[in-house]
């Protein structure tokens, strides 16, 4: 038996894997098993990059990579299967060209599309593991109802800030995804690698053992996390494994009398996107906003006004528009009362001598518009207190749409 394993490793395949096959958990029945494995891979951003490097590296036979989006330069701190030469590249084509330079001999099957209900079922039974590399809510629970339903275990992560966390789902009796987290969190609680930040290590250390999960059950090694869940806290260096809640028997997915037999709509379900990027939001009238194009026009007129940025100051840090008055989102929610006095002394300070009886234009301005109407609002209820009247609107689309649409220089980020 182990001789006809041996002659089914051909000579290169052998030194390839040879650090790999010395080691008696694996050997060369594990790395035949390896061989034979397909793992779909849904993301190929700051997880999927280093999970599939490392599966392509160790002989993983196919692999399918799924996603949506185009390699941007942002990308780059932590998806590092990209490079400055793919930029505009789909993701999913750009690591599937990156892994067959590091092995020509694993097949890689690039699906450059967004995974919805109506495919993701079909890619998943195409495929025996999955890995969810996507980071958002919808995703998690459309991938682990097509896991349940199409019998495959789902070796899932995630990374945010300094902080990421990895389990194992519907494997082995173990719970499914929707046996630990029944119902979404709400939508506005749930933060993004865009809004929220990461440190790229941090997804790179999670995309890695991700990937040893993956390899593990593939071949048949060790314990996986299919009974417990692995934190990360990079700040202090320590990781943290808590127990699982085993199995719902009354789970509407993988319980003893199911009730969840088709994917749904899981954007309706969470109440949010399927994606990484900054929902956008619509809490003011058409009235009540400008284009980043009108505000230009502001300035081209040198018409009186004050401009308020409300981001937090780690993002005034990195960029502002010079003129701009810088009043935190978060101490405008808290009625900071040193920062209400710094506000008004600065609208008092820019109508000086330009009081004709109109209401004195503020507008204000956030990364993509989003917070900024949360400040309108906030503004629009401030008490006169000599002020006068005053009109406050919102920037659409924010210091994004600025850099986008006119000052071509300004930073993205």
């Amino acid at each position: 038996m182990a001789a006809g394993e041996a002659a089914a490793l051909g000579p290169r395949e052998v030194e390839r894997y040879a650090r790999q096959l010395v080691l008696p958990e694996l050997g060369v029945g594990g790395q035949l098993r390896l061989a034979r494995c397909a793992v779909l891979v849904v993301g190929c951003g700051g997880l999927g990059c280093p999970l599939a490097q490392y599966l392509a590296a160790a002989g993983v036979g196919r692999l399918g990579l799924v996603d949506h989006d185009a390699v941007e330069l942002s990308n780059l701190q932590r998806q590092v299967l990209h490079g400055e030469a793919r930029l505009g590249r789909p993701k999913a084509e750009s690591a599937a060209a990156a892994l067959r330079e590091l092995n020509s001999g694993v097949r890689c099957e690039a699906h450059a599309l967004a995974l919805g209900p109506a495919n993701a079922l079909g890619l998943v039974r195409a495929y025996d593991l999955v890995a969810d590399c996507s980071d958002n809510a919808p995703t998690r629970y459309l991938l682990s109802d097509a896991c349940v339903l199409a019998g495959r275990p789902l070796v899932s992560a995630s990374a945010l800030r300094l902080e990421g966390q990895l389990a194992v789902y519907n494997h082995r009796g173990g719970p499914c995804y929707r046996c630990l987290f029944p119902t979404p969190p709400p939508p506005e609680t749930v933060s993004s690698c865009a809004d929220g930040g990461v440190l790229g290590v941090v997804p790179g250390v999670m995309g890695t053992l991700q990937a040893l999960e993956v390899l593990k059950i593939a071949a048949g090694l060790g314990t996986p996390l299919d009974r417990a869940m692995l934190l990360f806290d990079a700040l202090e260096g320590h990781f943290r494994r808590i127990r699982l809640r085993p199995r719902n028997p009354d789970c509407v997915a993988c319980g003893d009398r199911p009730t969840l037999t088709t994917l749904q709509d899981y954007e309706a379900f969470c109440g949010s996107s399927a994606t990484d990027k900054c929902p956008a939001l619509r809490l003011l009238d058409d009235g009540e906003r400008v284009s980043v194009e009108e505000y230009k026009g502001v300035l081209d007129d040198r018409v009186p006004h004050v401009l308020v940025d409300v981001r937090p100051l780690v993002e005034v840090a990195m960029c502002s528009l010079p003129h701009s008055l810088h009043v935190p989102l978060r101490k405008l929610e808290g009625n900071d009362e040193e920062c209400l006095t710094s506000l008004r002394r600065g609208i008092r300070e820019a109508r000086r001598g330009s009081d004709d009886g109109q209401p004195f234009p503020v507008y204000v301005i956030c990364k993509q518009g989003n917070d900024s109407q949360k400040a309108v609002r906030i503004l629009q209820g401030l008490p006169d207190d000599g002020l006068g009247l005053i009109s406050v609107k919102d920037i659409r689309g924010g210091l994004m749409a600025w850099a986008s649409k006119i000052d071509q220089e300004f930073p993205r980020y």
